[in-house]
C-alpha cells in the first residue's frame, strides 16, 4: 500500500521524532512512504483567524502536493480535519472542490489510518510503564476518532493505561487561541495538568503535536516528572525503551 506522509508543521519543527516513528512504524506493516517535498501548512492557523482567502491558497498548495498519492496519512488529527475542512473552504470554485473532496476520501489520522484502513489493532509495540491519554478535540469532535487510539494502546504489551479525568476537557491549546486569549488558556492548561497528576502515571500520550506542546511545556514549567510522547513512538515502541 502506497502511503503519503504529511509531517505537519509542529512535527517537522518540533516533533521530528513522531514523523519518523510514523514512516517507521507504517513500513513495518507493509506500507511504502513517500514525502512529497511541496506540501507546507494545513492552513489551520489562517483560517481559524479568519484569514480565508489566504487558507485557501495553502489548500490548493495541499492538494496539488497530494493529488497523485493513493492515501494520505497524518500523525495529527488537527491538521487532518483541517485537509477535510478544504471541500468547504473551496466552495464557489467546483473544480477545486472536487479535488478537495478527493483529498478529504483518502485522508486519514495515524491511528484511524490503522485500525480502520489496514485492520490492525496491535503494532506489536511493547512498552513497560503507567500512562494516560490526552483525547484532543479536533480529533474527537471533528473526526469523530476516538476508539482507535484507546484500541491500540490498549494492545501495547506492558502499558497501564489510566483514563484521565475530564479527557474530554480541551488543554486550552487551539492553535491561535492560546496566543489570542492566553490568559484564558492557562487556565485550562492547569485544568488539564491537575488532572495529569491525579492519574500518577509516568507519560503523558497524545496524538495532537499542539496540545503535547501546550500541556509539556506547561508540566515542564512546573517541574512535573511526567514525560510527553506522541501516540506513534508510543506504537513504533517494541524494546520497551520508553
Amino acid at each position: 500500500m502506497n502511503v503519503s506522509l504529511f509531517i505537519t508543521c509542529l512535527g517537522d519543527m518540533f516533533y521530528p521524532n513522531a514523523g519518523k516513528a510514523t514512516v517507521e512504524l507504517l513500513e513495518k506493516l507493509g506500507c511504502t512512504v513517500d514525502f512529497p517535498e511541496q506540501q507546507t501548512c494545513c492552513g489551520q492557523p489562517a483560517f481559524n483567524s479568519g484569514y480565508h482567502k489566504e487558507a485557501r491558497k495553502v489548500a490548493k498548495q495541499s492538494i496539488d502536493a497530494f493529488k497523485d498519492s493513493d492515501y494520505v496519512v497524518v500523525p495529527s488529527g488537527s491538521c487532518a480535519a483541517m485537509l477535510h475542512e478544504y471541500s468547504h473552504l473551496l466552495e464557489g470554485e467546483p473544480e477545486w472542490q472536487a479535488e478537495a473532496e478527493a483529498l478529504r476520501a483518502k485522508s486519514y489520522e495515524l491511528t484511524h489510518f490503522l485500525v480502520d484502513v489496514l485492520q490492525i489493532e496491535n503494532t506489536g509495540a511493547k512498552l513497560h510503564a503507567k500512562a494516560t491519554y490526552h483525547t484532543s478535540c479536533h480529533m474527537m469532535r471533528l473526526l469523530q476518532v476516538s476508539e482507535a487510539p484507546k484500541t491500540l494502546l490498549g494492545n501495547v504489551d506492558g502499558l497501564e493505561m489510566i483514563d484521565l479525568p475530564r479527557n474530554y476537557d480541551c488543554c486550552g491549546f487551539g492553535g491561535t487561541f492560546a496566543v489570542k486569549m492566553s490568559d484564558i488558556s492557562k487556565e485550562m492548561v492547569d485544568e488539564k495538568v491537575a488532572c495529569i497528576h491525579d492519574t500518577e502515571a509516568d507519560i503523558l500520550i497524545g496524538a495532537d503535536a499542539g496540545c503535547l506542546m501546550n500541556i509539556g511545556g506547561r508540566m515542564d514549567r512546573e517541574k512535573r516528572p511526567v514525560k510527553v510522547m506522541h501516540i506513534a513512538e508510543v506504537l513504533n515502541d517494541t524494546e520497551g525503551r520508553g
